[in-house]
């Protein structure tokens, strides 16, 4: 302990203010996925592309990895523009010396302020503002991250599970119409799911139900 405080005392202010600086990045970098999770459009593709797995019954087909990884670079696609602001407003400028670490915070949020506005509902905004009880924001700005992430995060989840409700309703009236005939031919004991599984696959390739899902997640984000 003695050490770490000679360290400090010997230090030159500058010294201390770039270990700060790298202590806050490395807190940042940490907090990486639940910003990457909250604050962009990962939840509902993510979420969106679990109900089509789901409503397949194909259990663990596509596998974890493939929809995560397939998640991230859709996250990645659609966030570019977002992204491009981020590293022009802020990255760049702190790095170039050009700005210091609060302002660049500042510029950073913007960007992200201003994705997440256009996919929040004014009723889950309200929500977490009323609670805070605090003055009425003016401008999109003005608004914390503590309000906006929630309130964003609380959009994302309802309209991915809108989403979700309309793909699983074509694949249960395939599971409806295979259980009435297995019934209606006496057979109750064979599983219904074992036979309207291939059913469910035939129609999904068939319709080619990845190409509809995406475009339909890509085209929820314009």
């Amino acid at each position: 302990m003695n050490e770490f405080m000679q360290f400090f005392n010997n230090s030159s202010p500058e010294n201390v203010a770039t270990s700060v600086k790298l202590l806050l990045l490395l807190t940042v970098l940490s907090l990486a996925p639940s910003i990457l999770i909250l604050m962009t459009c990962f939840t509902r593709i993510i979420i969106v592309l679990s109900f089509v797995r789901t409503s397949l019954a194909t259990q663990q087909m596509p596998p974890n990895q493939v929809l995560v990884g397939l998640s991230l670079f859709l996250t990645f696609f659609v966030m570019a523009p977002t992204f491009q602001q981020v590293n022009d407003q802020a990255l760049t400028p702190l790095f170039n010396n050009d700005i210091q670490l609060e302002e660049a915070y500042t510029r950073a949020s913007v960007p992200f302020k201003d994705f997440m506005s256009e996919h929040t509902r004014q009723k889950d905004l309200e929500l977490f503002l009323s609670y805070t009880e605090a003055e009425r924001p003016k401008t999109i700005e003005d608004i914390p991250l503590t309000v906006m992430v929630p309130a964003f995060a609380l959009s994302e989840i309802k309209t991915a599970f809108q989403i979700g409700f309309m793909i699983f309703i074509p694949f249960l009236v395939i599971d409806m119409v295979v259980a009435s005939v297995l019934m209606s031919m006496g057979m109750m004991m064979l599983p219904p799911v074992m036979i309207s599984l291939p059913f469910k696959i035939l129609l999904f390739v068939l319709v080619d139900g990845w190409y509809l899902v995406i475009q339909s997640l890509l085209q929820s984000f314009k």
